[in-house]
């Protein structure tokens, strides 16, 4: 992460609730995260250029109060102005699978359906990659 923010690279991005900071939000195009290409189930579906969001960090006292699709649709917001046109996400899908402790920081679905990503492709019953296509 040092080396990153050292570069001058946006990592991602903060959430303020009366100026104090209580979350944050990866969002990087997709090549920021060779990891995801090493990953049998997150791998690219195509050769479109796309925009990720990969992690999600909200303090205790802010989770389960609709921040993170807050998050997320600043995210989009964010990779737009930068020129994307589609914003990937990889969130857990609680419903075919409960979710253990830490294990929510990519995402929950119902937050990226809530701010308009859709399924476009499942290689594991709890982890969809979901799509956001920007006009």
């Amino acid at each position: 992460m040092k080396r990153i923010v050292d570069s001058g690279e946006v990592p991602g991005l903060l959430a303020y609730v009366n100026r104090n900071p209580v979350g944050w939000c990866s969002v990087s195009p997709r090549e920021a995260y060779p990891v995801l290409e090493r990953s049998p189930t997150l791998k690219k579906i195509d050769d479109k250029p796309a925009w990720s969001v990969v992690c999600f960090f909200l303090t205790r006292a802010y989770r389960r109060k609709g921040l993170m699709a807050s998050l997320l649709k600043a995210a989009v917001e964010y990779a737009e102005e930068h020129g994307a046109k589609i914003v990937e996400g990889y969130p857990i899908d609680p419903k075919n699978r409960p979710m253990s402790g830490s294990e929510g920081f990519t995402g929950v679905v119902s937050a990226f359906r809530k701010v308009g990503f859709v399924e476009v492709l499942r290689r594991s019953p709890s982890r969809p990659i979901m799509r956001y296509f920007i006009n």
